[in-house]
């Protein structure tokens, strides 16, 4: 299908400020959306209250505007533009809650503008927890029990059905914010209470712990002609309880079966075709359970994002702009890869390499609970490695974040302590695993998987470091730089060790 012709001048809603939980990941989205739209053709008005950005450089698009994302502002820069259609997917959380408020007040009927790229139901029924779990079991998938709630009452009758711990998920937020988890009933009113105020509509979902299971995303396309693909996917190396975002993650999933994985992904697409996603990228949550494999959906965000940026580097496809040319029209067989100039976008990307994620944490700067991580983000960057082999791309990632360490290395800490580390989601609870592994031997990595509720795949390849390292401080480097190198070690480390 060729882009659409009865749509000539289109909107963006950018994610405006930088907070945590939402950063330059959309103003790269955003940039590549512009320009998508820009070679079509098209006349682009970009509203992003945010200087510091590479989209609202002079030139980027054909029109700028530096207001507040509210609904005020954006009523008179629609009324002042006119634009045809508007496209809220490539602004983060923030885009999507100003375009249903505008649909809410009428705004967008009065001015005659429609929302493409995602439908207006389409983004209510993936942001409201409750509606997003009732369109899953419609097709048949399994999600946390869970109750959406108005007020503490409703939550507490619901832990007398399931008991504690419960996770506490506020509806139309970014980055997990006012997100938690209750151990205890005082733990529980308190955050419920916090959940309700941090949500623009005074919802939150109170959902039964899933803590200890495996977290999975993947990153999925589809057009109007329901030609659907997996772009990427992505494993998190701490368990769920852990946001995302502050998970060292790694591309493609490594621990999954192949039947395991084809169930996810045929999941995914189920899940995008139910929510009718139907012209752009999507990001849809998995948990599984490590030792029955029970499968649950934990959530879809139906727009491009952080996840989208990190899939987009990790495999050289341009999510956001092939969701930007979905949006006017195009199929995924006419959009060309521009990296390879001759594939369609309608190949799924086959990574014979590892990317991983390493994120950047300010541990300086703030007080000493920000050490352990939840449901609600934390990390203010993060870094992302390439490499044949997963230790080399984490420690090449891992020296990427600079956060002083030149890739897996001991913590020079008491015994206690980093018992202490690796029994809580401490931010340094991988470094902490290593340094036990290394102190104790393989022998110690049963007790040490139980600890972390890391997948023993991903001990093991510290295990497989660590045998290196040794064998590096008893021979020196004679027939071992290779194999070091492959393995990520920096020179300042092999200099360390030989």
């Amino acid at each position: 299908m060729p882009a659409r012709k009865d749509i000539r001048k289109i909107m963006i809603i950018g994610s405006g400020a930088i907070v945590i939980g939402q950063a330059c990941e959309f103003d790269y989205s955003g940039t590549q959306a512009v320009k998508a739209l820009k070679e079509e053709g098209y006349e682009v008005i970009l509203v992003n209250p945010n200087p510091a950005t590479v989209m609202t450089t002079p030139g980027i698009a054909d029109k700028i505007y530096m207001e507040p994302i509210q609904l005020p502002f954006l009523e008179e820069i629609i009324r002042i533009e006119k634009p045809d259609a508007l496209l809220p997917t490539m602004g983060g959380q923030t885009a999507l809650n100003a375009t249903l408020k505008l649909d809410e007040a009428g705004i967008l009927k009065r001015y005659s503008v429609e929302v493409i790229g995602a439908s207006v139901d389409s983004i209510r029924i993936a942001e409201n927890r409750g509606l997003f779990k009732a369109t899953a079991e419609t097709i048949g998938l399994e999600s946390p029990r869970s109750v959406v709630v108005n007020d503490v009452r409703d939550a507490k009758n619901f832990e007398r059905e399931v008991g504690l711990p419960l996770v506490i998920r506020p509806s139309f937020t970014l980055g997990g914010q006012g997100g938690n988890i209750a151990c205890t009933q005082a733990q529980l009113g308190s955050f419920v209470e916090k959940a309700l105020s941090e949500s623009p509509i005074h919802e939150a979902l109170v959902e039964e712990s899933l803590l200890g299971w495996k977290e999975f995303e993947l990153e999925v396309m589809r057009d109007k002609a329901d030609n659907a693909v997996v772009i990427c996917s992505i494993e998190n190396i701490d368990s769920m309880g852990v946001h995302t975002g502050d998970s060292i993650t790694v591309a493609p999933i490594q621990t999954l079966s192949d039947a395991e994985y084809q169930r996810m992904r045929t999941a995914s697409l189920e899940v995008l075709r139910a929510v009718g996603i139907d012209c752009g990228g999507s990001n849809v949550q998995f948990a599984m359970h490590p030792e029955t494999g029970r499968m649950l959906l934990i959530e879809m965000n139906p727009r491009v994002s952080r996840s989208s940026a990190l899939a987009s580097k990790a495999t050289g496809f341009p999510i956001a702009r092939c969701s930007a040319k979905l949006a006017v029209g195009f199929t995924l067989d006419e959009i060309i890869n521009d990296i390879t100039g001759k594939s369609v976008s309608c190949f799924e990307p086959v990574l014979d390499y590892c990317a991983v994620k390493v994120p950047r944490f300010e541990v300086e700067k703030f007080p000493r609970g920000y050490m352990e991580l939840g449901t609600q983000m934390k990390s203010v960057g993060e870094s992302l490695a390439l490499g044949r082999t997963f230790t080399e791309a984490l420690n090449k990632a891992i020296r990427s974040a600079e956060n002083g360490y030149d890739g897996l290395e001991e913590l020079a800490l008491p015994e206690r302590e980093l018992e202490d580390i690796i029994s809580t989601q401490h931010v340094r609870r991988l470094f902490a695993a290593f340094t036990l592994l290394k102190q104790r031997g393989e022998a110690a990595l049963p007790e040490i998987a139980a600890k972390t509720k890391y997948d023993t795949w991903f001990l093991y390849q510290l295990q497989e470091q660590i045998n290196l390292e040794n064998r590096i401080q008893k021979q020196g480097l004679n027939g071992l730089l290779l194999e070091a190198k492959r393995c990520g070690l920096s020179d300042r480390r092999l200099a360390q060790l030989s």
